[in-house]
């Protein structure tokens, strides 16, 4: 059976007092999650550089790596063609979504287990607010951790705080801070009252809604720790967060007053993005990707009954610049004419001022509504067209995307 050590840090401030009505919040984290799995199906792996991802020929990225690999350098999104340059002998793994899927759907069932107010935010993290439990919330994580470590044999770090922004970060920064020689298996507890302690000698990178370039321009301020953040003018932090300068500041002294949402969040936009082995300067070719993407993202608005007023399509160059446009429209569609009908404006208009090399390709359709919208070029209702789409998608959700194909798909092109 593998053991897991549960590496326990404890922060605690002196100044201010523990305060037992705060809310229990506790932050979920499959440690190196991909890797783990696959260390079920190979033990041969375990103790091992090696990552998952794709072939380092094709522009493959590291979805996840393992800890001997990351000491090394290797990290995730990172070309597996520079993670083999760095790391000479990394094993590369193709994995499976399904087999991550379905671990995870069993991690998540032993949570909602402790508590119903449970809120998955992805295939490997969750928020828990175990308010309405009487133990030590430090405790309770470690009896979670403990479960899932036995029962799955899968590690998890936690973070225990007393709002979910605080969680989430005690839960970095705790696996971060590991010893442990392989997977952190951290819990990481911040007592209530100590938030903005905890959070002031971090780097300001590390709060939520500082980005890259964000965290450049504060630097060039001086301010280089949250904690100059949240002492800064506020007058001042108006250039540059404008109308998010109060939330971002709120977040700096370690408040947030979100509620764990077990309900799961609607979608925000339906995308489909295609990155070519090589870069593409052919525009027929660019325009057949767009239109299958139109396709395949029509297919799914309906399947789920989501239609949307805005289409945006996405273009990155050969040296990584990428550019994004948009057009949001009277009413709602998801019938794939209409889509890639847009969708080609948009490149048209890339395309005359600046025709390069294109790395990646996308089209994504939002702000949406729960009523499909089936409507002609010319705004009219179609039944025709409407039994055509229907008949579609039956036929490639039976027989898969190649079951039918349009009649330009049918000449030669790079899928």
């Amino acid at each position: 059976m593998t053991r897991f050590l549960s590496i326990q840090v404890f922060y605690e401030f002196d100044i201010i007092e523990h305060m037992d009505s705060a809310r229990k919040i506790l932050h979920m984290d499959l440690d190196a999650f991909f890797c783990a799995v696959e260390e079920l199906f190979d033990p041969t792996l375990k103790g091992k550089p090696f990552a998952v991802g794709g072939d380092p020929g094709y522009r493959g990225v590291v979805s996840s790596c393992s800890y001997p690999a990351r000491r090394l350098g290797v990290h995730s999104a990172m070309p597996m063609s520079k993670a083999v340059r760095i790391c000479p002998g990394l094993l590369i793994v193709h994995g499976s979504h399904q087999k991550y899927s379905e671990k995870s759907h069993e991690v998540m069932a032993i949570l909602r287990n402790w508590t119903p107010l449970m809120e998955q935010i992805s295939i490997d993290e969750a928020f828990l607010d175990v308010s309405d439990l009487l133990a030590d919330p430090r405790q309770i994580a470690l009896d979670i951790q403990k479960e899932i470590n036995t029962r799955l044999l899968l590690p998890c770090s936690f973070g225990v705080a007393a709002n979910k922004l605080v969680a989430k970060i005690a839960n970095t920064i705790g696996k971060k801070n590991s010893k442990s020689g392989n997977y952190p298996n951290a819990v990481t507890r911040i007592l209530p009252g100590t938030e903005a302690a905890f959070l002031a000698p971090l780097p300001v990178g590390e709060l939520w809604g500082v980005g890259d370039r964000t965290e450049k321009v504060l630097r060039d301020l001086g301010i280089s720790r949250i904690g100059q953040l949240a002492a800064y003018p506020e007058d001042r932090l108006q250039k540059i967060f404008g109308k998010h300068t109060n939330s971002i500041r709120l977040r700096a002294m370690g408040q947030d007053d979100r509620p764990v949402d077990p309900e799961p969040q609607e979608a925000k936009s339906v995308s489909q993005e295609y990155t070519f082995t090589k870069d593409v300067d052919d525009e027929v070719l660019l325009r057949k990707t767009i239109l299958r993407q139109s396709d395949q993202i029509g297919s799914r608005l309906r399947k789920y009954g989501l239609s949307g007023n805005t289409v945006r399509l996405k273009l990155r160059w050969d040296d990584f610049t990428t550019l994004s446009r948009q057009i949001k429209l009277d009413q709602r569609i998801c019938q794939n004419d209409l889509i890639n009908a847009h969708a080609q404006n948009l490149f048209s208009e890339i395309w005359r001022k600046e025709a390069r090399p294109v790395r990646l390709i996308g089209v994504g359709i939002s702000g949406f509504s729960e009523e499909a919208v089936q409507l002609s070029l010319f705004q009219e209702s179609s039944e025709k067209t409407d039994r055509l789409l229907r008949a579609v998608d039956e036929i490639r959700t039976r027989y898969g995307e190649k079951g039918l194909k349009r009649g330009i798909e049918l000449e030669a092109e790079e899928f």
